[in-house]
């Protein structure tokens, strides 16, 4: 069934962009990409450097720490100096509101 959690409205996060999503004691990054939207761990799995202020480059996410790449929609880490793929959360649009699967 999942754990589903309303992030926000899914107007508020601009294309090409990320917004940060806190709940509990977890971090997210929730996207908004030209494939739609993705949820995934917060924190570069290389330093733990927030990705947060990283950088969407179509469905890519570039840690802004040392330019680390991850593919947005699988986690899969793509550059040097990552090699430890993000988790990825199911998303869904319900009345205009994100949610993610928290599982």
């Amino acid at each position: 069934m999942g754990n589903w959690i309303r992030v926000c409205a899914a107007d508020e996060i601009d294309e090409d962009d990320l917004i940060r999503f806190d709940h509990g004691s977890r971090t997210f990054c929730v996207y908004n990409t030209e494939k739609g939207f993705f949820a995934t761990d917060g924190h570069c799995t290389h330093e733990e450097q927030h990705l947060e202020d990283g950088l969407v480059i179509g469905t890519v996410i570039e840690c802004p720490l040392h330019q680390g790449r991850f593919d947005i929609p699988t986690g899969k880490a793509l550059s040097a100096p990552v090699c430890v793929d993000l988790t990825t959360y199911a998303t869904r649009i319900e009345n205009g509101e994100l949610y993610i699967d928290l599982g």
